[in-house]
């Protein structure tokens, strides 16, 4: 398919002017429109303006001017069909071998504004109209959405004046995978928070993986266009690969911290937190994060919601971490790190906010699962104090906390804190008393293992995810020495269990949410 014809009409302009001189020294006619054709002339290259081949000026600003039979039969014309070439002829259409289109940039202004008039204007529709029809048609012509392919159509074409029918094939389900990528985007946008009848997601492969959660998975990681700062934007700096697991834990540990104003860190194994603490520095935070398990933080997955520091990074690199994540870093903290070069540091620019709204999505047999995003919060004037004993103010403050870390707990949760610093999880159990044994145990165990004489669960407070079937779990935490306790509320039983706390003399309060997490 010798290319004797193009029409070029891109937004992105990157590498426009070395492509445009390729094909012009090969003889390519340039057809053009709008800024592109301005920018061409500019570089005194011969461009023929789409209005004077179809003889209808551009209108509406623009929004009609490849929209015509003269354009698009160009483009959907087959070169072997009497009836196409018939009709070319009669109608005086003259084929168009190579199209070369990006497309207004609807993502990139949706990462800078919601202004709904200034969003609308960017959907681009003579561009997807070109593109779907080029690449329909591709046997005969070639099509090019993305400036990273003009080197390899611009070789071909030096090189024999063509493109080859592989080549063409590739291009073309590039571009029906950005079109549709596009549309999905728009559609997204368009419903908002809603659940519509129809969906679609789409994604570009940032990250071929080694394997997936095992060795005999394949995985790779994909970017939306949810620009939410997170570890799928963030930058990575230095260290290994990361594998699947590593994104998956570090996604976890990252939407845990942004839930704290003060500086906190939150320490991660297999999704679940081993150590979280608050403290009036990062620094601080660390050591109380570490201290609250010290054993299981070996390999975990560090996370922090403000920029990390020198005397951080000199206090994290001294134990055995898969990835660090944090909003930014110091230069001093860079160097730090560097001297472990399979450390990984991800640093996310910004901190999204838990109050986002967004779809959280999972795959099972025969289709997936919708829903938004756990975006619920309370606070300290939501909790409905249901004992004899009210909390104090201290305990309130770590309800609050505790509370917040449970809901990124898998359930069962059970979360014993002190201090603003957790001292005991219990994690994804069948049983919400298993949940608590755990977490009353690790919080023994751990006193054991620092050698302090009394267990930290003696005065901490309880956030459990759900409410209490019966009084058995609650009271193992109650033997335990605990002294207040936040749950939704809600069971059969609640008066069974809020007699236990009383006659126990504890406080406990009802947040009238639940905060599930499987």
């Amino acid at each position: 398919m010798t290319i004797r014809r193009a029409l070029l009409s891109v937004s992105d302009k990157t590498g426009l002017e070395d492509f445009a001189r390729c094909l012009e020294a090969a003889g390519v006619e340039i057809l053009s429109t709008g800024g592109t054709a301005r920018l061409l002339r500019e570089m005194d290259i011969l461009v023929t303006d789409v209005a004077s081949v179809t003889e209808f000026p551009e209108i509406m600003g623009g929004r009609v001017k490849t929209l015509h039979p003269k354009i698009h039969g160009g483009l959907l014309a087959k070169r072997d069909n009497e009836d196409h070439l018939a009709a070319m002829k009669t109608e005086a259409i003259e084929a168009i071998d190579l199209l070369v289109v990006n497309l207004y940039p609807f993502e990139a202004t949706l990462t800078a504004t919601q202004d709904r008039a200034t969003l609308i204007e960017k959907i681009d529709v003579g561009g997807p109209a070109m593109l779907r029809a080029a690449a329909k048609n591709y046997e005969f012509v070639t099509v090019a959405c993305d400036p990273a392919d003009y080197p390899e159509i611009a070789a071909e074409i030096t090189a024999r004046g063509e493109t080859s029918l592989n080549t063409r094939q590739m291009l073309a389900e590039k571009t029906f995978a950005r079109t549709a990528a596009y549309d999905t985007a728009i559609a997204s946008w368009m419903a908002a928070e809603k659940l519509p009848e129809k969906v679609s997601f789409a994604g570009t492969r940032a990250l071929a993986l080694r394997y997936g959660e095992n060795p005999h998975q394949k995985a790779a990681l994909y970017r939306g266009a949810n620009v939410r700062a997170g570890v799928g934007n963030a930058t990575q700096v230095q260290g290994k690969p990361l594998s699947y697991n590593n994104i998956n834990d570090t996604d976890a540990a990252f939407e845990l911290v942004v839930e704290f104003e003060a500086p906190t860190i939150a320490i991660i194994k297999h999704a679940n937190p081993c150590g979280v603490a608050s403290a009036n520095s990062l620094n601080e935070a660390w050591q109380a994060a570490l201290a609250a398990d010290p054993v299981s933080a070996f390999g975990g997955i560090v996370a922090m919601n403000r920029s990390l520091d020198e005397h951080t990074a000199e206090a994290v690199t001294d134990i055995f971490t898969e990835v660090v994540i944090a909003p930014d870093a110091s230069d001093a903290a860079k160097a730090i790190m560097a001297a472990k070069p399979n450390l990984r540091l991800l640093l996310t620019g910004s901190l999204p906010d838990p109050r986002d709204s967004f779809t959280k999505i999972k795959s099972i047999a025969g289709g997936f699962l919708m829903q938004s995003h756990d975006s619920g919060m309370i606070g300290p004037d939501d909790l409905r104090v249901v004992t004899e004993r009210p909390p104090t103010a201290t305990e309130v403050t770590d309800m609050m906390f505790a509370w917040k870390v449970a809901k990124h707990v898998k359930s069962n949760a059970i979360v014993l804190v002190k201090d603003g610093s957790t001292v005991g999880v219990g994690a994804g159990q069948m049983s919400r008393v298993d949940s608590a044994r755990i977490a009353t145990q690790k919080a023994g165990d751990i006193a054991a293992h620092h050698g302090w004489p009394v267990s930290r669960t003696i005065g901490s407070v309880v956030a459990s995810d759900a409410f209490f079937p019966f009084a058995d779990g609650l009271e193992v935490l109650i033997e335990a020495g605990a002294s207040a306790v936040v749950q939704p509320g809600g069971s059969k039983r609640d008066n069974e269990v809020i007699a236990a706390a009383n006659g126990a003399g504890i406080a406990m309060a009802f947040t009238g949410m639940r905060h599930f997490n499987h």
